[in-house]
């Protein structure tokens, strides 16, 4: 018998009789985001899609013992109210937060649960940020404590950048973003990229414009028109993004819109068939990729338990990383699972995901995708019902859209 085949048979028994990490425990994750007020559609249909990956990975034993529950706390969209929030979960005893809707409460999250784990040995949390995408989360306000799930804001540009550079109808770009860290950085990002990559291109105008505040984007889209914009880039999302694209279909406006949230809850309502072929978005996961359609069956359950889709992959790579890591530790405690996902390469619905160790950074492939009509093959699952979805035009590699750090991190004693 060989050595190679030896230890294999070796580590198979071993694995038989180890104990498995705590069998039977349930692990509660906390869920702070918006739900009530103007995101609370986006919100809602978030955790929604929590709750189907965590059903998903309960049934299939994915740490090998423990079970996993959603547990919901509504921070109203609020910074301040996240922090109140924080509060009921660590009172609660939950050593595991989920946040993503809006950059300005996940920093304050992430200071307030190092500042947390620092007093309070033993009790740690684990904080997993699926959406804020602000690029300071992960290089100089980088954390032991917070891993992002999602591509962050000038990885999404550089490969939103890359496909605008090779199409020579952009001429004139116009640029609207929220204002707050992530929309100023989106801003600063596309106009760091975009002449980086197309000398020719003209920047005719960049608005920031209060978050959540807009009831009317009318007097935007007049003065796109007027520079003579043909192109718009924006990283707003949910109804700031909604009333955006509202204003420039009410307005006749036919430029093209490169997105980073088009996907999100009522704005592929808003788009409707005006947004066909017009409409573009980064991300990091698409369900029409054929012939396979990644992460269908997660679709397909959550449209019939919820009524609403799922388009947010960073839930299934939450849960995913978090049972991977107690299945290895076989344990449930959040300074071991932390140790453990760092660095952690798995293959997931977009390819393999890589938990960079220096950041905690996720690198993953990127995709650029159009809105289309419904044709049951490149398209075919359509977004609210609309007959319309999301039809992909290309696959960024992730060493493509990959950023340096200037995290420098400061670890715990490993234990």
């Amino acid at each position: 018998m060989s050595k190679i085949r030896f230890a294999a048979m070796a580590v198979a028994v071993a694995s038989t009789f180890a104990a498995p990490a705590a069998i039977g425990q349930t692990v509660k994750v906390a869920f702070i985001d918006p739900l009530s007020g103007p995101f609370a559609p986006v919100g809602q249909t978030i955790l929604h899609s929590w709750q189907t990956v965590v059903e998903v990975a309960n049934q299939k034993d994915w740490a090998g013992g423990p079970k996993f529950q959603m547990v919901a706390f509504d921070n109203k969209g609020s910074p301040q109210e996240s922090l109140t929030v924080l509060k009921q979960v660590i009172d609660q005893g939950i050593r595991y937060v989920v946040q993503g809707n809006g950059s300005g409460a996940a920093i304050a999250l992430s200071d307030a649960i190092q500042k947390h784990n620092d007093r309070n040995p033993g009790k740690e949390i684990v904080y997993l940020n699926y959406a804020a995408v602000d690029p300071s989360l992960t290089n100089e306000r980088c954390s032991f404590w917070h891993f992002r799930l999602d591509i962050n804001a000038d990885m999404k540009m550089e490969a939103l950048s890359a496909y605008m550079a090779k199409n020579m109808a952009v001429k004139k770009v116009y640029l609207i973003n929220q204002d707050y860290s992530f929309g100023q950085s989106v801003a600063a990002a596309a106009k760091r990229d975009i002449p980086r990559k197309r000398a020719d291109v003209e920047i005719v105008g960049s608005d920031l414009h209060p978050i959540m505040q807009v009831k009317d984007f009318a007097p935007y889209i007049a003065k796109m028109k007027a520079a003579g914009a043909d192109t718009v880039v924006t990283g707003n999302w949910g109804v700031d993004l909604q009333l955006l694209i509202k204003a420039a279909k009410d307005a006749g406006y036919d430029a093209n819109f490169y997105t980073y949230y088009a996907g999100t809850t009522g704005v592929p309502t808003a788009m409707g068939s005006t947004g066909e072929g017009k409409v573009h978005q980064v991300i990091n996961w698409i369900v029409n990729v054929p012939p396979s359609y990644p992460g269908s069956d997660l679709r397909e359950m959550q449209t019939k338990k919820f009524g609403d889709d799922y388009y947010t992959f960073q839930t299934y790579v939450g849960i995913q990383l978090l049972a991977e890591a107690m299945k290895r530790t076989k344990s449930i405690d959040p300074v071991k699972v932390a140790f453990a996902m760092e660095g952690m390469r798995v293959p997931s619905l977009n390819g393999e995901i890589d938990m960079r160790a220096s950041d905690h950074q996720l690198q993953q492939n990127v995709y650029i995708s159009t809105w289309a009509k419904k044709d049951g093959k490149a398209v075919k699952y359509d977004d609210e019902k609309t007959g319309y979805g999301w039809k992909m035009q290309t696959m960024i590699p992730s060493y493509v859209a990959a950023q340096p750090t200037s995290c420098q991190m400061k670890r715990p004693p490993r234990p």
